[in-house]
């Protein structure tokens, strides 16, 4: 999504608005798919959730005990007045209390575990997978929506399966124990006390038709808004500029305010569907004591059968406000699992073939053999692009904004796959190597200097873990910057702040220089190293890529054609298509394209 300032007047309601982020709230009821997948993650703790599991259900028995210890007490020995008996019965009822706490603990504490291991694990995973998926797809998506998947979404999954599973269990043990220990002990008054249930299960089904919908909502909501953030923050030099801070204010507000809305819906379901939850309790627990109570006193029932009524009523009902609670989390789940899946089974456009060789060393001969190259389907960007370049030569590829050059480039580290045709390194095809063996042998300078939020030492080894001393000081100095990082308080150790601030961009593109110096690539792409300094920098880096490029394979794309006047071929895009090529003087006395190129940049100032 390109960053646009200005659009702000569109009439957007919150599907719109999601929808410019990429997001739908739509989405399917709950998947059973998707359930079976996600229960995946936790299979590799089950031991410590059967422990957990375990654990649950004898709380759950013991919390079930106690009542009816209760009115063994009333019955049995207040009645009679056994002091002797009442003792052991209290001692019984204090140990079931100390078992539920114990067990309590350690259900928690064995489900803490879980959960942050399948945090870690499943955002380690995203991780990967993101890290294998190819340019394309970080081209074709927004960073923060990205983002909201691995954080967001990813921790209510856990919330799930760490705590859910549990919890359902654990609340359905209760929940049938309840209903066959009141039906044991009087079945008349176990039914009039079900009366409410009927009424429960229609509460019950409203809701949970309500909130899959609005839960997903939330989920799409807040990705939106983590969207907007980050692409708010990366653009704010241009917000600024261009005093557009109102305008990008009025857009987050926007997004922020579907995903209030959104929440408020969801948690408006659930405001009214607990006080429903109580006052039936409340209702239950009125009917047992007026029909117990009458049933006491005309001799029907005994006082300790009502008393563990009334325990087992106010216990009935928490197990349905948890399961409730938890069918909340169930949604919410479910719809950051579908997208959270979604984003794991998205296949890379540009795989390692089977049986894919090891690519070995390169000697820096690259062919382009007929190539046609489209980002989309029908919409080539190159034509039948024939292009042979020697090892250790320099290329230079100029031409228009939009003509092809990057695509160029990009095919040859094969960061995207041809469409028709082939592109050869020393003879062999790319797409039969595999893709870290090709790119480890390969350097990139790119136009915008990107650094690391580290050190200035852990940047320049970046493509070099463990790299010597001497080894970082020596390309540092072949690309000009060991003077300036000597100058700095810390040296080589200076902290660099995010988006490297604290160093101006000539610096940030001599230590990106230092770094493909000391990779020690033998092809290089410089994608317009210079174009974002002025002139004495520009002089400065370009004396520093002359030293790099020094018996390397380099393509070079080119924006100032005063940095490729030397260079040993110059091809001329056009369209997606190379329509001149050749050395800086005969291109000039040509007078095609190049010419023109030239002297709109030279001539004419």
């Amino acid at each position: 999504m390109s960053f646009s300032i200005g659009a702000t007047g569109s009439r957007q309601g919150p599907g719109g608005v999601l929808e410019s982020f990429g997001e739908k709230a739509e989405g399917r009821a709950f998947d059973r798919r998707i359930a079976l997948r996600l229960l995946g993650f936790v299979r590799p703790y089950w031991r410590q959730m059967l422990a957990a599991l375990g654990l649950m259900l004898v709380t759950s028995l013991l919390s079930l005990a106690t009542p009816y210890l209760v009115k063994v007490a009333i019955d049995g020995h207040i009645a009679v007045g056994d002091a002797a008996g009442l003792g052991r019965i209290a001692l019984l009822i204090a140990l079931a209390f100390g078992g539920i706490y114990l067990g309590t603990l350690g259900q928690r504490w064995l489900l803490a575990g879980v959960g942050l291991r399948v945090l870690a694990g499943l955002r380690r995973d995203l991780f990967h997978h993101l890290q294998v998926l190819p340019l394309g797809y970080h081209d074709r998506h927004i960073v923060g929506v990205t983002i909201s998947r691995v954080i967001n979404d990813v921790d209510v999954i856990n919330d799930l399966l760490s705590q859910g599973l549990v919890t359902l269990v654990g609340d359905s043990v209760v929940l049938v124990g309840i209903v066959v220990t009141m039906l044991t002990m009087s079945p008349r008054l176990a039914l009039l006390a079900f009366s409410v249930v009927p009424v429960m299960l229609l509460a019950t089904y409203l809701f949970t038709r309500r909130a899959q919908v609005a839960f997903r909502q939330t989920r799409s909501g807040i990705a939106a808004v983590v969207g907007d953030l980050a692409e708010g923050l990366s653009g704010m030099r241009v917000i600024q500029a261009f005093a557009q801070e109102g305008a990008s204010q009025e857009r987050f507000e926007k997004v922020n305010r579907v995903n209030r809305d959104a929440y408020i819906s969801a948690m408006s379901l659930s405001f009214v569907f607990l006080p429903t939850v109580e006052f039936l309790s409340m209702a239950a627990t009125a009917i047992v004591l007026w029909f117990g109570g009458s049933a006491v006193a005309q001799g029907e029932l005994t006082l300790g059968i009502v008393v563990a009524f009334l325990a087992y009523v106010s216990r009935f009902f928490e197990p349905i406000q948890e399961l409730s609670q938890l069918y909340t989390t169930m949604q919410a789940a479910m719809a950051g699992g579908e997208r959270v899946l979604t984003l794991l089974d998205t296949a890379p456009d540009v795989t390692d073939r089977p049986g894919a060789a090891e690519m070995p060393p390169i000697e820096g001969r690259v062919t382009f053999d007929r190539v046609s190259f489209a980002y989309r389907d029908g919409v080539e960007v190159l034509h039948d692009v024939t292009l042979a370049i020697a090892p250790g030569r320099t290329v230079a590829l100029v031409g228009p904004t939009g003509a092809g050059k990057t695509s160029i480039a990009n095919l040859v580290a094969r960061f995207y796959d041809v469409t028709d045709g082939a592109v050869r390194v020393d003879g062999v095809d790319v797409r039969d190597v595999k893709q870290r063996s090709l790119r480890r042998q390969m350097g990139l300078v790119p136009q915008d200097p990107f650094l690391f939020a580290g050190s200035i030492r852990e940047n320049i080894t970046f493509g070099r873990p463990g790299a010597t001393e001497e080894s970082i000081e020596a390309a540092a100095r072949l690309a000009s910057a060991h003077g300036f990082i000597a100058a700095l308080p810390a040296g080589y150790d200076t902290t660099i702040l995010e988006g490297g601030v604290n160093l101006s961009m000539g610096q940030r593109q001599l230590i990106c220089i230092a770094r493909a110096a000391l990779a020690n690539p033998r092809i290089l792409i410089l994608d317009e190293a210079t174009a974002s300094v002025d002139t004495l920098t520009e002089a400065r880096i370009q004396e520093a890529i002359s030293r790099l490029l020094a018996g390397r394979t380099a393509i070079v794309i080119a924006h100032r054609l005063s940095t490729i006047r030397d260079a040993d071929l110059i091809c001329v895009i056009h369209e997606g298509r190379i329509v001149e090529q050749g050395r800086h003087d005969a291109l000039l006395a040509a007078g095609g394209l190049y010419r023109e190129l030239y002297e709109r940049q030279f001539v004419d100032a």
